[in-house]
């Protein structure tokens, strides 16, 4: 029997402890994709235990807790201590079998904290004193927690309208050893249906210092508020897009109806979205950019958690399957245009695997099928997405893996990533199906890991 996530964990064959070992295990981390807080990082935040830590703002842990009856109070309440709150998560843990919170909260306690025992109701309280002893030590800020996994670049998620005062801060400052760059995220600017996009126009209005009364003065905007983002280190653009749905119409007339209140046609909603996006496509070619789209993941599905606690509550699910023709014209038409910036494409509904793996070859090597995401970054997804890439021959320029995460200690989801691959291909080695090369296979697995990752953003 194996030890406890042990040194060969997930390493099932001779070839991939080795290849783990001597190839991935210290590989920096290029993580492309999270939802850290720059603040956080400039200010150089401690956190008090491990309810501030792991709870704080994982909705992860909170959809699990909830999964287990645990009552909300315990999850997000303010009448709770820390210490309640983590005694439930360690009443919760235990039942997570196969669960990939499971893996990465131990592996957590292994890589930051020394801890191999399993978090149980039982270990719980010396558990969290110790933690709290260590968290108390000035080697465990922010910046710490992050040197302490190899983090090289980190990219958080903005918006356009941000200031981008904290980024511009840890740029000056020169001491941390890594880069927090910022990603332009414009959800808000792309959705004249939602509630919210007035407020977000007038926003990015105020920041800008432009009136916004037209698609012109809109797409003028965004324009100055991407060369802010450039100026601040910006690599990458991000979409989160529930259903792409994609128009070849002019926008203002919807941005107009949009701008007084008016409800919008399907068609309407189609032809402004893909006016824009057709905009932003280009102006991020131009600013060599990388245009990430994560589709297919239904936002804020209870209402009641969403009035309660708002979004990213840990009331999402996974959506319809992507219309093929819609991407697939978008991307066309960047590339008929000649402006197709190098795109990441990731789907919530495992059904789109074999939809956006095979779209990315089409136009390969600019477009690359992205990290197994969201609620498929489990062992079978992972795994899954690997099977796609080798599949279309893809795997050798993967660009990897990343944290997608608002958790300083996440970053050992980049080792899971990396002993599920090893595991793989250490598999194929030594069932006969790949050549047993293991200095050509150990290069093929730092370039996943992080070379291509570190190409294709142009960190």
């Amino acid at each position: 029997m194996n030890a406890f996530m042990g040194d060969h964990f997930l390493l099932d064959t001779s070839a991939a402890v080795e290849l783990y070992r001597n190839y991935a295990a210290s590989c920096p981390i290029f993580d492309y994709h999270n939802h850290l807080s720059a603040g956080d990082i400039a200010n150089r935040r401690r956190f008090a235990n491990l309810t501030e830590l792991w709870l704080e703002g994982d909705h992860y842990k909170w959809r699990a807790m909830r999964a287990c009856g645990v009552d909300e109070a315990y999850i997000t309440g303010k009448e709770i201590g820390d210490y309640e709150k983590f005694l439930a998560w360690a009443e919760v843990l235990p039942q997570l079998v196969g669960c990939p919170l499971y893996h990465w909260a131990h592996l957590e306690l292994q890589r930051y904290f020394n801890i191999s025992q399993p978090l149980t109701p039982q270990t719980a309280p010396e558990i969290w004193e110790k933690t709290c002893d260590m968290l108390s030590n000035p080697g465990f800020d922010t910046e710490n927690l992050l040197r302490k996994q190899n983090v090289k670049v980190l990219c958080t998620t903005d918006d356009p309208a941000d200031s981008l005062d904290d980024h511009l801060r840890i740029a000056r400052e020169g001491t941390f050893p890594f880069r927090v760059l910022p990603s332009f995220r414009p959800d808000r600017y792309l959705q004249p249906e939602s509630e919210g996009f007035r407020r977000a126009v007038a926003e990015l209005a105020g920041r800008e210092v432009i009136e916004i009364n037209s698609m012109d003065a809109l797409k003028r905007a965004l324009a100055r508020a991407l060369d802010r983002f450039v100026l601040a280190g910006c690599r990458t653009s991000d979409h989160g897009i529930s259903c792409f749905i994609y128009g070849s119409g002019n926008g203002d007339a919807a941005l107009q109806k949009a701008l007084q209140g008016q409800p919008l046609t399907l068609q309407e909603v189609a032809d402004y979205r893909g006016d824009l996006l057709r905009f932003l496509g280009e102006a991020y070619y131009r600013r060599s950019i990388v245009m990430q789209i994560h589709i297919g993941a239904m936002r804020d599905v209870n209402p009641s958690l969403y009035h309660q606690i708002g979004v990213a509550a840990g009331g999402d699910s996974v959506g319809p399957v992507t219309d093929p023709y819609a991407i697939a014209a978008f991307l066309g038409d960047l590339e008929a245009m000649k402006v197709l910036p190098n795109t990441v494409l990731y789907n919530a509904n495992p059904a789109d695997n074999i939809v956006l793996s095979t779209m990315a070859a089409d136009f390969a090597p600019v477009v690359q099928y992205g990290a197994a995401w969201w609620f498929n970054d489990t062992l079978r997804g992972i795994n899954n997405q690997l099977d796609e890439l080798m599949e279309t021959g893809q795997l050798a320029q993967s660009i990897g893996m990343l944290t997608d995460s608002r958790s300083f200690t996440s970053f050992p989801r980049h080792e899971y990533f990396r002993r599920i691959l090893c595991a793989r291909i250490g598999r194929l080695m030594e069932s006969g199906a790949y050549h047993h090369d293991m200095a050509q296979a150990g290069t093929l697995v730092q370039n996943i890991c992080y070379r291509n990752a570190q190409k294709f953003f142009g960190f």
